[in-house]
């Protein structure tokens, strides 16, 4: 059981972080964050919990790279069940107690804000429609892992969650504009449930392009770019 708690705890560490930071840090009056900050938070928290617990359970903390690593073949599938649920669980724990910090602010509602949810159209952060939402899922799920190749055996030891970490930052810089970047249906999911409108609606995209994004991302690894010979 101990790496279904690692990827929950890893989990709960990359929506808290990540999510934690938009809700609670980026326009903070004169102080905020913004968006670099935002990716920057999310990016350290998928390098520091893959060093903490990587060793436990591989550190996927994300649906799309679980389905992603089974395809490339380095991941059990008898495992692949309750590695999500876990990850989801995990989100939604996570959600639930950055709701509690965040009402205890006047004003706040979760509704009128997006709580920091994944969205396209007119909850975008700039307007961009479906389609741009969908491809740009897609694109940086594969990118994602194909940047977790930096994990198989022939790559240098002991750095995969630096390039792991500075990848989701870069995916968090290019994309934030578009959908608020999920490339994480886990993500996705724990934030939506306690905005419980449009985002909840719309959350069937950052799923079906997560997964999509990984099982092609994870196929161009293991058949164009990997060592078969190792």
């Amino acid at each position: 059981m101990k790496k279904y708690f690692a990827e929950f705890f890893g989990t709960f560490w990359l929506i808290f972080g990540g999510c934690g930071s938009a809700v609670l840090a980026t326009a903070y009056p004169e102080l905020g964050i913004g968006f670099a900050g935002v990716a920057l938070a999310f990016g350290l928290t998928v390098l520091t919990m893959a060093y903490a617990v990587g060793h436990i359970s591989g550190g996927h903390f994300n649906p799309a790279v679980s389905v992603g690593l089974f395809i490339d073949g380095r991941f059990n599938g008898k495992d692949l069940l309750p590695y999500i649920v876990s990850q989801v669980i995990g989100a939604i724990a996570a959600a639930g107690v950055l709701y509690l910090i965040a009402s205890g602010k006047t004003g706040f509602d979760a509704v009128a804000s997006g709580f920091a949810s994944n969205g396209f159209g007119e909850h975008s952060p700039n307007g961009y429609d479906m389609m741009a939402a969908l491809l740009i899922e897609f694109v940086l799920t594969a990118f994602f892992l194909i940047i977790m190749g930096s994990t198989d055996k022939p790559a240098p030891a002991g750095f995969a969650p630096i390039a792991i970490g500075l990848g989701l930052t870069l995916i968090h810089l290019i994309s934030i504009p578009v959908t608020n970047t999920s490339v994480n249906p886990a993500r996705s999911t724990g934030v939506a449930l306690f905005q419980g409108g449009w985002a909840v609606e719309q959350l069937w995209l950052f799923w079906l392009a997560s997964i999509a994004g990984a099982a092609v991302g994870a196929a161009i690894y293991r058949f164009v770019l990997a060592n078969n010979d190792k």
